[in-house]
């Protein structure tokens, strides 16, 4: 469970989140909706430890965050462009970041790869896949370790119709196993299908609108 506690942050003498409060429940999709520059990825990068607010606090399952842990133990994200070795194969790089913590081998890499729809024997570089291939090996990095707090920022930019049903199915599955989930988009259609509750950010402040 995430809880945002009265969360304000200022950045360059703005104000950019405004008194957030928010509960965020495992076994659900939460989705957050807004125009650019509303505050979605500021909350998303507060809820991931990146950015540690101005006031406030936000907690993981009971344990406040820059306090208690630095960042939450079990979470995959995609917070804007996915970052990878660009000379690196799709499989490489999933090799690469699963050898930090240890945690899987080096055929969950494969599996998880195919689970999103990419095929680990393919050694094109990463700096040559199309954006919906990236879209799909930041995925897959995202829940590789299947992490129990997915964030999402807009997970299915570039991916095309097969590639959305894919994701929106793989989102469901990890719903269904009680994880924490929470996506940004700009599609309505994907909010509607597949959120739980839904929350709007405007100008820093967050209002629920489902």
């Amino acid at each position: 469970m995430i809880r945002v506690n009265n969360v304000s942050k200022m950045y360059n003498n703005e104000c950019v989140l405004k008194n957030v409060n928010v509960m965020f429940e495992s076994g659900k999709i939460h989705g957050l909706v807004g125009k650019n520059g509303s505050g979605k990825t500021m909350l998303m990068k507060t809820i991931c430890g990146f950015v540690l607010p101005t006031e406030g606090f936000v907690e993981i399952d009971g344990k406040v965050i820059g306090k208690d842990i630095d960042f939450p133990p079990s979470i995959g994200m995609i917070i804007e462009t996915p970052g990878f070795v660009p000379y690196y194969s799709g499989l490489k790089n999933l090799e690469y970041l699963a050898s930090l913590r240890g945690m899987i081998k080096k055929s969950d890499c494969k599996r998880f790869m195919k689970v999103v729809g990419l095929d680990p024997a393919n050694r094109k570089h990463v700096s040559k896949y199309s954006l919906g291939m990236r879209q799909r090996l930041g995925i897959a990095q995202a829940i590789m370790e299947d992490p129990d707090i997915l964030v999402l920022d807009e997970p299915m930019n570039g991916l095309d119709k097969q590639g959305i049903e894919d994701i929106k199915k793989l989102l469901n599955g990890f719903r269904d196993n009680n994880k924490t989930i929470l996506i940004a988009s700009h599609s309505q259609i994907d909010i509607d299908e597949l959120c739980n509750t839904v929350h709007e950010m405007d100008s820093g402040v967050l209002k629920a609108i489902k």
